[in-house]
């Protein structure tokens, strides 16, 4: 069994950026879905499992010659606790399973092994959320023990949904890393997001 696998969900139908895919708008001189796969690449062991569904063809295309999985979700209208559960049905077993977006270019490398370290530092049996000042950040992280139970209920699968009905599961940890907490929505979001990498050049 691997130690970390992942899921990223690249599914949304991008509707509050208007004309545009927000995954495929630029960061860093490439596409910000492909910005964050090779982010999340360079972090786990286990496959990747991308989850697509509003233009599949153009989000496979930004992520040609990477070593992913693709799984469709031809639901992906539906929200998204249909994509998580459809890359939860394809990801194979593995001790840490992150859930992430596809649309949070601010998080780095480091940031997601800091996220891993407090996963098996706190109690690997419990699925760790980022938090900061009560705010949820993605990704999660879900071990492996808990995997099934994401899908145990049938109309409302997914992390969102069994996190909450069961805080038991769950071990919230404080994070001051900004990419935990910004993802893009908006054309807005993506021009702040470009201010910050311009200000962290600086």
């Amino acid at each position: 069994m691997k130690e970390v696998s992942a899921i990223l969900l690249a599914a949304g139908l991008s509707r509050r950026m208007g004309q545009e895919n927000k995954l495929l708008l630029p960061v860093d001189g490439k596409p910000m879905v492909r910005h964050v796969v090779e982010t999340y690449i360079n972090v786990v062991d286990g496959p990747l499992i991308v989850v697509t569904g509003f233009e599949e063809g153009r989000i496979r295309r930004a992520l040609e010659g990477l070593s992913v999985i693709f799984a469709k979700n031809d639901a992906f209208s539906a929200g998204q606790a249909s994509s998580v559960a459809k890359g939860l049905s394809v990801a194979p077993e593995a001790k840490a399973l992150l859930i992430g977006l596809a649309d949070q270019p601010l998080l780095k490398a480091s940031d997601l092994q800091d996220l891993l370290e407090a996963h098996r530092k706190h109690a690997e049996v419990k699925i760790t959320v980022p938090t900061k000042n009560g705010q949820r950040g993605n990704p999660i992280v879900v071990p492996a023990a808990l995997r099934s139970r994401l899908l145990e209920n049938p109309d409302k699968p997914g992390c969102m949904h069994f996190t909450r009905e069961h805080p038991e599961t769950v071990q919230k940890v404080d994070f001051t890393a900004v990419g935990f907490f910004t993802d893009v929505d908006t054309p807005q979001d993506f021009a702040k997001v470009l201010q910050t990498k311009e200000e962290a050049v600086i």
